[in-house]
């Protein structure tokens, strides 16, 4: 046979598919572009943007917030926060180089378009709209996509689609509040999403149990709180236990039961929210230990066992008889208690008893529990629908006669350690799946096995379908498609030949596409996701210090990864800068603060002061925050770079006694601080107006427990924090406190945001008069001793419920520290002067008179005449270990806490913390008050001996 002419045609046709190729390719690379100005151009048409995106250039790449490639393709749409309204046009499937859409925060509506095939696609983020519906095919073919935000929009109800698995590369995938329905699928596991580090599911009306994948993921902060459907989430959390990398975990709200798990694994584990569930058994000690551990919540539970004691450092919320612990503080159970426990343990502590289990006696009304004379004889879970298997340890359980388990579903064998039970009467395991050898038992014992099928018989060691499950070798097991006749192969030979060349030219252009691109990307160690509104924390006990992880805040996009330490970093593409900010220092959006304050409405107004007017507001998580507005005529001299600068030293102050500052917010002339929210307000309202606002008197106890705060706050900033303060406005408007009426001071290093230069007596001087040490009022001068003075007006204020200037009063006695040490020279007039409301005795006369000599050292005229803080935090404490003003139990802390970050949450900063050994209460580190008549310690060099009404102003 002649093979020549074949082959001449072959090479004929081969050169005719290059020149075709060439042309098509020339022809496809000139019209995408036109195809993308289409598309923007329709979404231009439907968004009907205003005239401020300045969207008015017929080339959509020089538009605001539009990014394109050299070759006039759209890779970035970054509209969020505009105020737009309309609807997205399925056109932007055509923008095919597309890597970023982001149109969070506007107003938008309609359905989602398909973006299926958009393969370049790597961020998404839709939250914050009206959207109504979500296409099932919306992730077919979207391989690069690394992170999707759709977080707060209404659609009609959908399911989580299994076409979710196309986007392998996914790293974050926040869907809080989108009315998603039915089951968590089981498709989140290290196979299908190997990257996958956040997921947030809250607020939705998902059912059933968290999916088997969840084991072995890279998931490390879990959101699943909260919810809406009637069943809600539950099942037990047994699979939290092999997701090693968890750092977060909100399970709040649902309809969760069964013990906790085993938490040994999660040595990252930080914060973790159980509350409002039925999880029953003890907590489990591996949680208690965890190193890594913040917060945990665990309230309105149905946990049982003895009250758990966390370390000092973990934030513990678990408000007192919200669960079933045998006793109301930290101890060991009764031993019957304890044996009862370990009895069901293998049956996953049921529901059902932990509900009616209360107290520390099991004899006193204990479902299923009968005793006589104090000891258990019968035990009764007939019917009870009890899981699990028979426990060994009824053997424990001596006196018991009588054991009932007929009607459950128990499985496993009966143990033999029943039959050294010398009181047993009874054994009915009936109705049950029970299998394998009934141990011998004596003769007179009532023992009945009915209706268990293989009892007696050992269990099978092979299952139904066992060799069906094993995956056959799919891609072998295609049909050839050969067996034709020869026409058909020749025709299948050419149609090859034809797909080989036009492919090869494709893979060529490819390789020269890829070329450019790692060209474009060579500098980068990997690819991340980028947001705006994103902020990268630097873990505190990270195994490298030069790692960072970088977390979702208020909406924003995100990727977790390693890092550099750089304050920022840089990226090749316009407006690709990353801010690094350290931990605690959490970036919020000025929409997310507009919402929470209801647009910064008067009912949401806590306060005004001279640095701008505080809102209380509310996140979506129910935490409650104060968020103050900065005056622009007070920080307009500030940019923006100095102004984060000194917000990152600001939230390195940590101490219990100072009010948190929790983030902040930057949007043109807008500067916001966002602090810990104090909901019993200032301390001016409960000395000055209680009357008027209908509260009760403050008890001297009270206000001395609040004195000695205030002093060991200003203390700290004076000397104990990592930068030395000068708070320069100590008042009490400026210390605010909370339901446990312990106090935080407020506005500590405000004035270090005021431009220099700033003449005004609220903040450049930055103190109010009345409060104002004399140095400082008449030549400026500040040290540490201003805030001593201030502090000493502030105690005067204390004892007697006056102003520090009482416009009222006769000329004579405005000014009070001139009037209070001339009160404090004569015992009689003294106690005159100090607040009728105030109940006084021997005892509380002698503190107060000791109170107000430390008050008149503080406001000694001369700054060397005055002790420092740490003096006065000696004589107060002193006085308070003596006294014993509120319930100083071990929650009560006064310690420092350099470690604690603050990632999402901002939650459960206002939960107890264990006591600090810096600053423990032991009286061998306080001065002894036996023998003395008062308890102001050894004054230090300088401190005058006394004082009269000659210091005053």
């Amino acid at each position: 046979m002649n093979y020549k002419p074949r082959l001449g045609f072959c090479f004929k046709l081969f050169a005719f598919i290059i020149g075709f190729s060439s042309i098509f390719i020339s022809v496809k690379s000139q019209t995408t572009a036109s195809d993308d100005a289409a598309a923007m151009l329709a979404l231009k048409k439907t968004l009907g943007p205003p005239e401020s995106l300045g969207w008015t250039d017929p080339d959509p790449c020089k538009w605001k917030h539009v990014f394109c490639s050299e070759d006039k393709r759209v890779t970035r749409i970054q509209i969020g926060h505009q105020n737009l309204q309309g609807t997205l046009p399925s056109d932007i499937q055509n923008l095919t180089e597309l890597e970023r859409l982001e149109v969070q925060w506007n107003n938008i509506s309609g359905p989602v378009p398909s973006l299926n095939g958009l393969s370049s696609l790597q961020v998404l983020m839709l939250s914050n709209n009206h959207f109504t519906s979500f296409p099932t095919d919306f992730f077919s073919g979207l391989s690069s996509l690394q992170s999707v935000e759709m977080d707060n929009n209404p659609f009609s109800a959908w399911e989580i689609p299994q076409s979710l698995q196309n986007a392998s590369a996914l790293q974050n995938f926040s869907a809080n509040s989108a009315n998603i329905t039915g089951k968590i699928p089981d498709i989140f596991g290290s196979d299908a999403f190997p990257g996958l580090t956040i997921l947030h599911l809250a607020f939705n009306s998902l059912e059933g149990e968290l999916p088997s994948s969840f084991s072995g993921s890279s998931i490390q902060s879990l959101w699943v709180n909260g919810q809406l459907s009637n069943s809600k989430l539950n099942g037990t959390v047994a699979v939290l236990q092999n997701m090693t990398f968890l750092k977060e975990v909100w399970l709040h709200s649902n309809s969760f039961s069964g013990p906790l798990p085993d938490f040994s694994g999660l040595k990252d584990l930080q914060s973790l929210s159980l509350r409002d569930n039925s999880f029953t058994g003890p907590v489990s000690v591996s949680l208690m230990k965890l190193e890594s551990l913040k917060t945990v919540n665990l309230t309105n539970n149905l946990l049982q066992g003895p009250v758990p004691e966390f370390k000092d450092s973990v934030a513990v919320d678990m408000v007192k008889d919200s669960n079933r612990f045998c006793l109301p503080s930290p101890g060991d159970c009764d031993p019957r208690v304890t044996s009862l426990l370990n009895v069901v343990k293998s049956m996953d502590y049921p529901q059902r008893l932990a509900d009616n289990w209360k107290g520390n006696d099991p004899c006193m009304d204990w479902l299923g529990i009968t005793c006589s004379n104090g000891n258990i004889t019968v035990i009764n879970f007939e019917k009870m629908g009890v899981t699990g298997t028979i426990s060994p340890d009824f053997a424990s359980l001596k006196s018991l006669q009588r054991l009932i388990l007929a009607g459950n579903n128990l499985t496993g064998t009966i143990p033999e350690e029943l039959t050294a039970l010398v009181a047993l009467k009874e054994l009915d395991v009936s109705n049950n799946q029970l299998y394998g050898k009934v141990p011998t038992f004596k003769s007179n014992i009532i023992l009945n096995t009915n209706g268990n099928p293989d009892i007696g018989k050992e269990k099978s060691t092979t299952s139904p379908g066992s060799e069906s499950g094993n995956p056959s070798a799919g891609s072998g097991s295609k049909s050839s498609g050969y067996s034709g006749n020869g026409s058909k192969k020749t025709s299948a030979f050419i149609g090859i030949i034809i797909a080989s060349i036009f492919g090869g030219l494709l893979v060529v252009g490819l390789l020269g596409l890829l070329v450019f691109c790692l060209y474009k990307k060579k500098q980068k160690r990997f690819s991340r996701v980028q947001s705006p509104n994103a902020m990268v924390i630097h873990p505190r006990h990270s195994a490298s210090d030069n790692e960072s992880v970088k977390i979702t805040v208020a909406g924003s996009s995100v990727s977790v990864g390693a890092v550099s330490e750089a304050h920022t970093f840089p990226n090749s593409e316009p407006g690709g800068d990353i801010q690094m900010v350290e931990a605690g220092n959490m970036v919020i959006s000025i929409q997310v603060l507009r919402n929470v304050t209801n647009n910064f409405s008067e009912e949401n107004i806590l306060g005004q002061g001279g640095f701008g007017v505080v809102y209380k507001g509310e996140l979506h998580d129910g935490t409650k925050i104060a968020v103050k507005r900065m005056e622009s005529g007070v920080i307009s001299g500030k940019g923006s770079t100095e102004f984060m600068s000194e917000i990152a030293v600001l939230t390195k102050v940590r101490h219990r006694h100072l009010v948190a500052l929790l983030g902040y917010c930057l949007d043109g002339n807008e500067k916001l601080l966002v602090y810990e929210y104090m909901p019993q307000g200032t301390l001016s309202r409960h000395i000055f107006n209680w009357e008027e606002e209908g509260l009760k008197p403050l008890e001297w106890t009270k206000r001395l427990t609040i004195a000695l705060d205030v002093a060991r706050g200003v203390e700290y900033l004076h000397g104990l924090a990592h930068q030395s303060f000068i708070h320069r406005d100590l008042k009490p408007s400026n210390i605010l406190l909370g339901d446990d009426m312990r106090a935080k001071v407020a506005d500590f290093g405000l004035v270090r945001l005021a431009p220099e230069g700033k003449a005004s007596i609220e903040t450049r001087i930055a103190g109010t008069f009345g409060y104002l040490a004399p140095e400082y009022a008449v030549t400026g001068r500040v040290t540490t001793k201003v805030d001593v003075f201030s502090f000493g007006v502030i105690l005067m204020e204390l004892i007697t419920g006056r102003k520090a200037l009482d416009e009222s009063q006769p000329e004579e006695s405005i000014h009070l520290v001139t009037w209070f040490k001339r009160m404090h020279i004569n015992k009689d007039s003294f106690r005159k002067a100090i607040d009728p409301t105030i109940d006084l005795n021997e005892e509380t006369l002698a503190s107060i008179s000791t109170v107000a000599e430390l008050a008149g050292h503080c406001c000694a005229r001369e700054p060397y005449q005055r002790p420092d803080m740490g003096h006065a935090v000696n004589v107060l404490s002193s006085l308070v270990e003596l006294w014993k003003p509120t319930d100083q139990c071990s929650e009560d802390i006064y310690g420092i806490d350099l470690e604690m970050s603050l990632p999402q949450a901002l939650k459960k900063w206002q939960a107890y913390e264990g006591r600090s050994n810096l600053e423990s209460s032991s009286s061998s580190l306080l001065p002894s008050l036996d023998n003395t008549q008062t308890s102001i310690p050894t004054r230090p060099y300088g401190f005058a001996e006394s004082f009269t009404s000659a210091d005053g102003r």
